[in-house]
């Protein structure tokens, strides 16, 4: 892969796993991140440094974000100024930029907040019912505005990506994966809430497909989430992760948050049908691994607290 590809938000979950991915395919990889080291730091709200940083690439994986439900509904107006306008930085540069590098937007499902029917496809109506979502369906349209002025931008909606332990501690499947490991409680807020869970090296495998489709020349896709199809209560993902760990985890049972979705899981015919990608990794195996990881990581640590 002779490209030249900028990756925003490269610290994080999907980003990290990305940079491995890419630099395994012989692409030069560029990060822009507020916990970067060195040249690759940068905030996106900082004009300028977007400006640099997207200066020669030949194309931008775009994941900053203020990038959780419950970091949006703490600090709503960060939320909306780095998810919108740190996006509009990020295109205009690219509109601006001599290279004319193709851009892929990381969106989520929070976009259709509750959807009416599922499994949910890509068609299926935004309606976001928390800040996050909201800033994120702004997003979207922001990307449709710069492919209307020559951008070759697409977008990807993620879900309950998973498969780290460098992974934020109170995300549900990490917290419950290292509770599992430690024989600790895991606490579980709305037995019956419904997501589709997604191994992170499924998604990291589906972006680089997209980056090598758009490489190649081919028109941006359509919206397209990388999602198993499969959904699973947080309930049922607590009983597996107990029965996985082999340590005498318990599970204790609370109120559900009142600004998540409360059912999701969606179809993944659009991913298969433009790039030939389906999920390879189940959440039995992906929770499985985890949890083995945090054994090994983690052997003498005292669980303490966790929550989602």
């Amino acid at each position: 892969m002779n490209q030249r590809i900028l990756i925003t938000g490269s610290s994080g979950l999907v980003g990290t796993s990305l940079t491995s991915a890419l630099r395994a395919e012989q692409a030069d990889v560029a990060h822009l991140d507020l916990r970067a080291h060195a040249e690759a730091r940068g905030d996106v709200l900082d004009r300028k440094r977007v400006d640099k940083a997207v200066a020669g690439v030949d194309g931008i994986i775009h994941l900053a974000a203020v990038s959780r439900v419950v970091w949006g509904e703490r600090d709503p107006d960060l939320c909306w100024a780095t998810n919108v306008d740190g996006l509009r930085n990020v295109l205009d540069a690219a509109a601006q930029s001599a290279h004319k590098p193709w851009l892929i937007f990381a969106s989520s499902r929070e976009v259709y907040g509750q959807p009416e029917l599922l499994p949910a496809t890509e068609n299926a109506p935004l309606r976001p019912v928390n800040i996050y979502g909201r800033s994120k369906v702004e997003g979207e349209r922001l990307v449709v505005e710069a492919r209307g002025a020559g951008v070759r931008a697409c977008t990807i909606r993620l879900s309950n990506v998973f498969g780290s332990v460098a992974d934020h501690a109170d995300r549900v499947v990490p917290a419950f994966a290292r509770a599992a490991a430690l024989g600790a409680e895991l606490r579980v807020d709305g037995c019956d809430r419904t997501f589709d869970f997604t191994h992170v090296d499924d998604v990291t495998r589906g972006i680089v497909t997209l980056v090598d489709f758009l490489a190649a020349g081919e028109t941006p896709p359509p919206p397209i989430h990388f999602v198993t199809g499969r959904p699973t209560t947080l309930g049922d993902l607590a009983r597996q992760a107990a029965r996985l760990s082999e340590a005498g985890a318990t599970i204790r049972s609370a109120a559900p948050r009142d600004f998540d979705v409360a059912r999701f899981f969606g179809d993944p015919s659009r991913a298969k049908a433009l790039l030939g990608w389906q999920p390879r990794i189940g959440l039995e195996d992906g929770l499985a691994r985890l949890i083995q990881r945090f054994r090994d990581a983690h052997p003498t640590v005292i669980m303490q607290d966790i929550v989602r």
